[in-house]
């Protein structure tokens, strides 16, 4: 018996059919097409490959930018019972090994990895002797020096492909304009292949640019004038803080978030957003990456993004559940200086560069001709406060190092604990030398934790505090000396950044900071920036509209619910409440009930505009839905 992708659907995901051009883009990888898939943020990419990638059997490869969401990924594929494994920079040998014995074992469907990863040419050569179906390419607007987040390491997927020819590659992007998507195939040798796009446009979504020279006060009206889960971004994670203790004091729910939080809290907080005890999380761009929560109302932006790419997939996280939602930006006449001079904080000069490519190199104690594809923790903060630097441009200089080749600065890598049974059960029974708290911890693990005995656990040392009544620092002593005695092995968590070295140290005179990374990177910064400074300052035209000309899409038609068009077609606010009455008198006649289509054919108008319109209703109270059937009734 055949099966089709919709079987595998429905049997790991429990969906009876799939969302606009999901299928179109399975369709072509499972032809042995190369393709390219532009699916906007919600669009339900990681289907795309999960389902062909176990209708096609053996291993597919994923290689994604983020080990936050690497992990993720691979955590909800084994809670549908499909098989996965990852490989990152900050994993440990026995790790390593451990995840190596299921690839080799046919034990694993998926296998996630960084780009870093194939500096590595031994690794990439063992990958010759696995069965590689399939080749994805996550976010793969990195592997263009025209998108907006160029990663070199990117560009070794080439060598992948020369490694293992023949195999499809499908790559995937929420955000390309028409110059990255054509360089993204050039980049990754595509030949006979397609390129499916679903339009940027999220009709349910309202964009509003906010003009205030009162940001903070402007904020806090918003959201004491609508309701539901809202999401505030800023560029700072002191701001992160301040906004939401101010937003607290005004009786609003809020809580923050961004990278440099511990594990915990941040786990904590997003749990607590999520489940809706708090309603406003005020965060940096570290918050939304595998976020799914569908029914976020709003999204707002304190500080101006500095390209429309990541504004829309920030702003992209509202409304998924297609129900209206509000993009809203606020902007004040300071705007302008500030993203200008994000621009020149972004490229210091050639001369600064090296000098913190030698005193990082000096601060790992790397010798000229060490350090060729390693891992080191490394502590930005303390060394920057040790040399006396200022963080924003230190950063902005290794991360023109990480796009030259030589030094790759790598953040958001807080790993939880991790521990392995190593020894056989029967040996359990028959340990000495333990003391009575490592006796509590090992019963504890064993009752808390499954699958021990056969790949490492993430733990929480703090669960078993709590639950055993030890100090943590009992604790951890306890999980040492089980890992002494050859028990398990057990990885305390980090929480620090890590510096990826990709090349040997070379010396300042060999470093090369060419025009490609430095110059042509610096145009390409002001592009963008110069956009997105229109997007929000040019209220000549409708901003939907331009943000999609923007992608590509030149004809795009006016949104009529952008701010802009609300302000300057009175016809057509006119026209909705044309169709508002129509709606309501509609439903007035028709007790029983009508439903969305009947809706949208009797106001002879557009589905959107008629949800968009029901949804307005339902929030007012007038009308109320219940099993597709939306009913009118008189306000009490």
């Amino acid at each position: 018996m055949t099966v089709s992708p919709t079987d595998i659907l429905r049997r790991y995901w429990g969906y009876d059919a799939f969302r606009p051009l999901q299928q179109d883009i399975i369709a072509s990888v499972l032809s042995g097409h190369d393709t390219l898939g532009l699916m906007p943020t919600g669009g339900g990419k990681s289907i795309t490959f999960q389902v062909p990638g176990l209708l096609l059997g053996g291993l597919t490869i994923v290689i994604t930018p983020l080990v936050s969401l690497m992990k993720d990924q691979v955590d909800n594929l084994r809670r549908h019972n499909i098989k996965a494994v990852f490989f990152h920079a900050s994993m440990s040998r026995p790790e390593q090994r451990v995840a190596w014995e299921k690839l080799v074992n046919g034990r694993a469907s998926f296998l996630y990895i960084a780009p870093e990863r194939l500096h590595n040419e031994t690794f990439v050569n063992e990958l010759r002797h696995l069965d590689i179906r399939l080749i994805v390419v996550d976010e793969a607007h990195c592997i263009s020096q025209w998108g907006y987040d160029f990663r070199p390491a990117y560009l070794n997927i080439r060598s992948l492909r020369k490694v293992l020819p023949g195999i499809p590659v499908m790559a995937l992007t929420a955000t390309a304009t028409p110059q990255v998507a054509e360089d993204i195939c050039r980049q990754l040798d595509f030949s006979d292949y397609h390129i499916w796009r679903k339009s940027f446009a999220r009709d349910n979504i309202s964009y509003i640019v906010r003009a205030t020279e009162s940001k903070m006060g402007e904020l806090a009206h918003i959201l004491h004038r609508t309701s539901g889960p809202a999401i505030v971004y800023v560029r700072s994670r002191k701001r992160t803080r301040d906004i939401a203790e101010f937003l607290v004091a005004e009786g609003i729910s809020a809580t923050f978030y961004h990278a440099g939080l511990d594990f915990e809290i941040k786990e904590q907080r997003q749990n607590e957003w999520q489940a809706d005890r708090v309603r406003v999380m005020v965060a940096t761009n570290a918050f939304g990456m595998g976020i799914d929560k569908p029914d976020v109302r709003m999204v707002l932006h304190y500080d101006t993004p500095p390209s429309l790419e990541e504004y829309y997939q920030e702003a992209g996280r509202a409304g998924r559940d297609g129900l209206s939602s509000f993009a809203v930006l606020l902007a004040s006449r300071n705007d302008k200086a500030v993203m200008h001079r994000r621009l020149s904080e972004a490229f210091p000069d050639r001369k600064y560069i090296l000098n913190i490519y030698e005193r990082v190199c000096n601060s790992l104690h790397l010798s000229i001709g060490e350090g060729y594809d390693r891992m080191f923790e490394f502590d930005i903060v303390k060394f920057c406060r040790t040399f006396q630097l200022n963080q924003r441009q230190c950063r902005a200089a290794l991360r023109i190092l990480g796009q030259a080749g030589y030094l790759q600065l790598i953040e958001n890598t807080d790993s939880r604990s991790r521990i392995m049974i190593i020894c056989e059960r029967e040996e359990l029974y028959h340990v000495s030398g333990l003391t009575p708290a490592a006796e509590n911890v090992l019963s504890a693990i064993l009752r808390l934790y499954p699958g021990l005995f056969t790949d490492f656990v993430t733990i929480e040392e703090g669960l078993l505090s709590e639950r055993l009544h030890l100090s943590m620092h009992e604790v951890y002593e306890a999980l040492l000396l089980l890992s002494r005695l050859k028990l398990l092995t057990y990885i305390p968590r980090s929480s620090l950044p890590s510096v990826f070295v990709p090349t040997a140290r070379e010396e300042p005179r060999y470093v090369v900071i060419g025009k490609k990374v430095y110059e042509d990177r610096f145009n390409i910064m002001q592009q963008r920036i110069e956009a997105m400074l229109s997007y929000v300052f040019d209220d000549s035209s409708c901003r939907v509209s331009r943000m999609l000309a923007y992608f590509g899409e030149q004809e795009a038609p006016p949104c009529h619910h952008c701010d802009v068009c609300r302000n300057t077609t009175s016809s057509h606010r006119y026209d909705r409440q044309t169709i508002l009455s129509t709606i309501i008198a509609l439903l007035k006649a028709s007790p029983t009930g009508i439903t969305l289509p009947v809706l949208t054919a009797r106001c002879n108008t557009d589905p959107n505009l008629t949800a968009e319109l029901l949804t307005f209703l339902c929030n007012e109270g007038f009308v109320t839905c219940t099993d597709g059937l939306y009913t009118y009734h008189t306000p009490s």
